[in-house]
């Protein structure tokens, strides 16, 4: 059984002569530890199909299974439980909030989540360390690089101890060099058994996948398993 599985998957915008076609019924299978890169051109649906694999929207039409349990019923209060409790989230533009320290972003997800002060505090800074933001804890978002800033946001994904972390062009802001460190980080966790699924317009990061989905026109034109 798919760890994540997308059946018939439609995204439609607008009505009429206005209508635009997102996603075109795709069918998509990610199993449990695998590292999906799913790309392909601006404006193909890569980052919708994400939003809906990763329920922070709804398909028009089609369905969204997690460990086999149809998800598209739910309302948005239970998608919203259920994404604290399975999955995390990575961005381009790493939203952080302004107002809170490295540690305190981490330690955000683990208060929606009730956890207890001293142990999210721990965790935060175990998770911090791990990324390599340890002498970091208490600097605020404008304090730090924006490839530092990143690794808060992996740091925060990983809070709730998620089973698969959704990236949207992770690199998207990034130089080369904490690119490069932000995919270490990211295949890191996937060989510790982390589910990755990643959308990219870059080839070259590809490398860290293993397997390839390419869209174009929101469909699937090709899979390339490694």
């Amino acid at each position: 059984m798919a760890l994540i599985e997308g059946r018939n998957i439609w995204k439609i915008y607008g009505s009429g002569e206005a209508k635009t076609y997102a996603l075109k019924g795709v069918d998509i299978a990610i199993d449990e530890g695998e590292f999906v890169a799913i790309m392909g051109p601006s404006g193909c649906g890569k980052s919708t199909l994400l939003n809906i694999l990763g329920l922070l929207d709804v398909p028009t039409k089609g369905e969204v299974y997690i460990k086999g349990k149809k998800t598209t019923l739910k309302n948005e209060n239970e998608r919203a439980v259920f994404r604290r409790k399975i999955s995390g989230f990575v961005f381009q533009q790493f939203h952080l909030i302004k107002t809170l320290t490295a540690l305190e972003n981490v330690e955000l997800p683990m208060m929606l989540d009730e956890k207890d002060k001293s142990y999210r505090r721990k965790r935060a800074k175990k998770l911090l360390e791990i990324v390599g933001l340890g002498d970091r804890l208490n600097y605020y978002p404008y304090q730090l690089s924006g490839g530092q800033q990143q690794r808060v946001a992996i740091a925060r994904a990983l809070a709730n101890n998620p089973k698969i972390i959704f990236a949207d062009e992770p690199t998207g802001n990034l130089d080369s060099k904490s690119g490069i460190a932000v995919m270490n980080i990211l295949k890191e966790l996937n060989e510790k058994g982390i589910t990755i699924v990643m959308v990219t317009h870059e080839q070259e990061l590809t490398k860290y996948a293993s397997k390839i989905v390419k869209l174009r026109d929101g469909e699937i034109v090709d899979i390339v398993e490694k």
